[in-house]
């Protein structure tokens, strides 16, 4: 297993912004915040799964077509290879935990579908880059 990530390590994006809260062997913790109106590209990972847990604001998850509406203390799961994303439709910060789980855990593992920032090329899934080297 491979974890990339390093407690601390965060990162502005331009729909909000995460930090990693913990790491350990198979598993990393991120608190994430997303901003009103906002949303996280349309996206699925090779390698790890996802727990959402949404500890402020309001948010509405895509998992695989669906569209689930989760509040304070609700959450929802993520699948390998599901394609989802989080949106912010509220007015004030969203902010939730992701737990990941997997064999490799690092923003490599990010396939982007669709993004409203035009971030397409930013980071290319694991799998592709594997077969080209």
């Amino acid at each position: 297993m491979t974890t990339e990530y390093a407690v601390g390590q965060h990162d502005q994006r331009p729909w909000g912004r995460w930090e990693v809260v913990a790491v350990g062997p198979g598993y990393a913790v991120k608190r994430i915040v997303v901003k009103p109106g906002h949303r996280l590209s349309l996206q699925r990972h090779q390698f790890r799964a996802e727990h959402w847990f949404v500890v402020a604001g309001i948010g509405q998850a895509t998992r695989n077509g669906e569209i689930i509406t989760l509040a304070r203390g609700q959450h929802a799961m993520i699948g390998m290879t599901d394609v989802h994303r989080m949106t912010n439709p509220g007015s004030t910060d969203l902010i939730f935990i992701e737990v990941q789980h997997g064999g490799i855990l690092d923003e490599n593992d990010i396939e982007r579908l669709e993004d409203d920032y035009g971030r397409y090329a930013e980071a290319q899934p694991r799998t592709k880059r594997m077969a080209s080297a």
